[in-house]
């Protein structure tokens, strides 16, 4: 079963070249296995204290918070570039998407539809279970559909599927999220505070001398451009399913 396949853990800064090389006989490996899913992906995360920011942006987070692009692995094109930062208090994430030809669109009560993000984060980094625990979470944002009139951003927090255990949810309106509309795209900015991630405590680990480590995945959905994924597409079940998640580390 391709859950159970061997995966060789990858570090940014890895050459791409080199991970590829366990792949040696191309013919015996199944066609419908990506490259993405061999490897176990370990993505660096900058401290920034200071954030979320007051004003019209919650972050700001200049390139060098970006996430690696790892989009070359299954030889498709991004739209869309994740950067990310944390402090003591929460953990952000900045998503600029560029390329649409028309305004995005969405609908809170649709939360998982184009146009939006959707970020899953386990604070355990637990990457050994095929169900969800209690440390997992699962929040979807758009940069339109919310308000009264349906041209605010929004943020909400869902159960995920076939989860082991249940976890507690953020209530309705406590997310932090900030949208900028652009010519040919929008950025979102989402701060997600300490106590709406169960289980995330920097100081805590710090205390114990071990880093901080979690499981994540993201989702982009577009209505033009089409889904862009962290690693595996949408023929995988990374939506319930931890171990196909990639580890990102507090730095």
């Amino acid at each position: 079963m391709w859950h159970d396949a061997p995966r060789r853990e990858l570090r940014r800064g890895d050459s791409h070249h080199t991970a590829c090389k366990p792949i040696r006989n191309h013919r015996s490996m199944p066609e419908v296995v990506p490259p993405p899913f061999l490897f176990r992906f370990t993505l660096p995360v900058r401290r920034c204290d200071g954030l979320p920011k007051r004003g019209k942006r919650l972050l700001d987070l200049s390139a060098e918070f970006a996430l690696p692009d790892l989009s070359e692995l299954r030889g498709v094109r991004p739209f869309g570039e994740v950067r990310a930062a944390w402090n003591d208090d929460g953990l952000g994430f900045s998503v600029l998407v560029r390329g649409k030809k028309h305004p995005p669109a969405a609908e809170e009560r649709m939360p998982t539809m184009p146009d939006g993000v959707q970020l899953w984060i386990d604070t355990r980094n637990t990457q050994t279970i095929h169900r969800a625990s209690r440390y997992c979470h699962h929040f979807c944002f758009a940069p339109v559909g919310g308000g009264s009139n349906g041209e605010q951003p929004f943020g909400t927090q869902l159960h995920i599927a076939q989860a082991r255990e249940p976890t507690s949810l953020a209530a309705k309106g406590s997310l932090l999220v900030n949208a900028e509309s652009l010519f040919d795209g929008y950025r979102l900015e989402i701060w997600l505070r300490r106590e709406q991630l169960q289980g995330f405590d920097p100081a805590a680990d710090r205390e114990a001398g071990t880093p901080t480590k979690l499981g994540f995945f993201y989702e982009i959905r577009d209505s033009e451009l089409g889904d862009q994924t962290l690693t595996v597409d949408a023929s995988f079940p990374f939506a319930y399913d931890p171990s196909l998640w990639s580890t990102l580390e507090l730095s």
